[in-house]
């Protein structure tokens, strides 16, 4: 009999290195795996279908939101981005964990849905040093930089509704900060009775 998966949600403005560290977390935690969004923006070179999103027409993402087919679902400019709810607790059913890489308001809609979604945030080690990710290789004007900078100032304002904030000041610092609290969770109690049921028997006759 599998324990329950646990969901977590992990928010971060733009540029404070989200992507890197749940890649590299993925590659290094068994039973763990990243939701795939539907949307219905156009695919990019290099990207695949299933891999990087589920692209859908316009049509297929209304007639998915009438059928309450996602846990979150956002409007991005002319774009909408969804997360399917029953693969999302398929396989929570499996025992696996699952990662939403989603905003501050996504992660809200998903702990109204499911109140036991552990949420973390990640924060960058100071404004300057945000501000030089998003500066980038230096191809985007003042105002442009300005209003990603705005953006990710609104985003972090919400981190008091994490559970866990993790500062990505050292890259292997802050993916160790999240190998823990995955670790910790799987080995509190109730974890543990399933995984181990039988050994615990054993040691009790």
């Amino acid at each position: 009999m599998h324990s329950q998966g646990t969901l977590y949600t992990i928010s971060a403005p733009s540029g404070a290195g989200k992507t890197s560290l749940v890649a590299e977390l993925l590659k290094r935690t068994p039973q763990l795996s990243v939701s795939v969004s539907h949307t219905t923006r156009p695919m990019r070179p290099g990207e695949e279908d299933g891999v990087n999103y589920h692209f859908i027409s316009h049509e297929v993402f209304q007639q998915m939101l009438g059928e309450t087919a996602f846990l979150e679902h956002a409007q991005v400019f002319d774009n909408f981005y969804g997360t399917s709810q029953k693969w999302v607790e398929s396989e929570l059913a499996r025992g696996e964990d699952v990662i939403l890489e989603i905003d501050w308001q996504g992660a809200q809609q998903v702990r109204r849905l499911m109140p036991e979604t552990i949420a973390i945030f990640i924060l960058p080690p100071s404004r300057e040093a945000l501000n030089q990710r998003l500066t980038g290789r230096g191809q985007d004007d003042d105002s442009v930089i300005q209003r990603r900078m705005d953006a990710a100032v609104a985003e972090m304002s919400h981190y008091v509704e994490g559970d866990y904030v993790v500062i990505n000041d050292d890259f292997n610092t802050a993916l160790a900060d999240l190998e823990a609290i995955i670790r910790g969770r799987r080995l509190q109690l109730d974890k543990q009775q399933d995984r181990h049921a039988t050994l615990l028997s054993a040691l009790l006759s």
